[in-house]
């Protein structure tokens, strides 16, 4: 959704969570562009992942026009190993009724899931997730809001023969239209969160709340942000000035953030995608 009159306010709150060292992250940086750029060596098996959440705005981009083909491209050039991605539509009229999670799924090679957030034109509408590694598991979660919401939780595994390198990946959504629906939300996957003791886990999105928001205060308790040292502007398309996308990990000490990039495409939807690189620890 669009996000001008949508956001929370900035207050005067500091980050109220466990930032990596800006040192680190400043030395670690690697330059990526949607037409590509310096790509880390370092693979899956090691425990390297290129993670990617992109809010595709139904492939509808800034020319009016919808072309789920400039979608995959800008997820190709990010050469992702997971793909969060929200605003998907599935057979929807106002997208030419086109499965568009199965057409990722062609364009890039990489296996998809799908969770229904709501009904639309005789189609759904909700959140995907594209991945190169195992699905163990995964399951819908239900968020709030006025137009309804939704995680899509999946548990994948790193090394095909190690169950010991699973993780939970979370890819969401929350509301545009109040920030109580957003702290709603921030709390039902926290008590999720609980429920299953889980351990390693990342969550990549559009919260629709910039980081000092109340929204991500609450996230922040059970979170880190992969952007800690800075904000990384996603919105306005054009010429962005807040971040509302992110990729959060858990616990802090099980991940080391490598680099942080927000793709140079301005065209192919309304947000920009954020592009992290993580080392599973």
């Amino acid at each position: 959704m669009f996000w001008r009159g949508s956001l929370e306010p900035p207050n005067p709150m500091k980050y109220q969570y466990c930032a990596f060292p800006a040192f680190l992250l400043a030395a670690s940086i690697f330059p990526v562009s949607a037409e590509g750029g310096a790509v880390e060596t370092k693979g899956i098996e090691s425990g390297r992942l290129r993670v990617l959440s992109y809010n595709i705005h139904h492939a509808a981009g800034m020319d009016g026009k919808v072309n789920i083909e400039r979608i995959a491209r800008v997820i190709r050039s990010a050469k992702p190993d997971i793909v969060a991605l929200q605003e998907v539509d599935r057979r929807v009229p106002r997208s030419g009724k086109v499965d568009q999670l199965a057409k990722l799924e062609e364009l890039t090679g990489m296996s998809g899931l799908f969770s229904k957030s709501i009904p639309l034109g005789g189609g759904a509408y909700g959140n995907a997730m594209l991945t190169r590694l195992p699905v163990i598991k995964h399951e819908t979660l239900a968020l709030p809001g006025q137009e309804p919401r939704s995680a899509l939780i999946a548990t994948l595994r790193l090394r095909k023969a190690d169950p010991a390198s699973e993780f939970v990946f979370f890819a969401t959504h929350f509301s545009s239209y109040r920030a109580t629906n957003r702290v709603e939300a921030a709390a039902k996957i926290s008590a999720w969160i609980k429920t299953h003791k889980i351990g390693a886990a990342l969550l990549a999105g559009d919260l629709n709340a910039r980081p000092t928001s109340e929204t991500m205060q609450v996230m922040f308790r059970d979170w880190t942000d992969s952007s800690a040292d800075m904000e990384r502007p996603t919105v306005p398309v054009g010429k962005p000035e807040a971040q509302i996308d992110y990729v959060l990990c858990r616990p802090a000490a099980g991940w080391k953030v490598v680099s942080v990039n927000v793709l140079d495409e301005a065209t192919a939807s309304d947000h920009r995608p954020i592009l992290v690189v993580l080392d599973r620890i």
